[in-house]
């Protein structure tokens, strides 16, 4: 069975990928601010990990909001980073290039703080599954550190902290800002398993 990480440059999908060391990792820039470092970052990654890695561009920024397309939130939104249907398109995305170099499973980093939205909720994920599965190719998906906090994923990993570091995580740049909650998720990450000099 060939897998493939949907690899975003974050904390999360970066300790994933070491731990689990998928056939193939995509990254896909939808038009994200950050998107040149968590590119850069992936391609690190992989470069150090000897996987390859495919790169997908497919501008959204018009459809998206907040802080991810710098824009204003709309109305409705539950965060300021918060961008309508971003984990079904990002999976639409992924398993289209997923179908294209023969994967059969896609693998998304989402732990159990990303039920705050609900595309990063277990069910979200079982429904995609289910969707994907019922269409030509047959694709799944796997969360499997969806019952997992961000620390205890990376101490379950046992991802170095020379590759940890290189983690992207901030929202609006593609240098960390050091204010928006991705920037606060990777602070108290790093703080939680022991390097508080972040």
């Amino acid at each position: 069975m060939k897998k493939a990480i949907l690899l975003s440059g974050g904390i999360d999908s970066v300790a994933l990928c070491y731990w689990l060391r998928p056939d193939v990792a995509i990254t896909i820039d939808y038009g994200q601010l950050p998107a040149p470092a968590e590119i850069e970052v992936s391609r690190k990654v992989c470069k150090e990990l000897h996987i390859p890695h495919e790169v997908v561009t497919v501008d959204c920024r018009r459809l998206g909001s907040g802080d991810l397309a710098g824009t204003e939130s709309l109305g409705m939104s539950p965060s300021r980073e918060w961008w309508p249907y971003r984990n079904q398109l990002l999976a639409t995305i992924a398993s289209m290039k997923a179908i294209g170099l023969g994967v059969d499973e896609i693998i998304f980093g989402s732990v159990k703080s990303d039920s705050f939205h609900a595309d990063g909720t277990f069910a979200f994920y079982t429904q995609l599954n289910n969707l994907l599965k019922m269409q030509e190719g047959g694709l799944t998906v796997s969360v499997p550190a969806i019952t997992m906090s961000s620390g205890e994923l990376v101490i379950a990993s046992g991802i170095p902290s020379s590759l940890l570091c290189w983690a992207h995580s901030c929202h609006i740049s593609d240098v960390a800002c050091g204010n928006c909650r991705g920037c606060f998720k990777h602070q108290s990450v790093m703080h939680e398993i022991g390097y508080g000099f972040y």
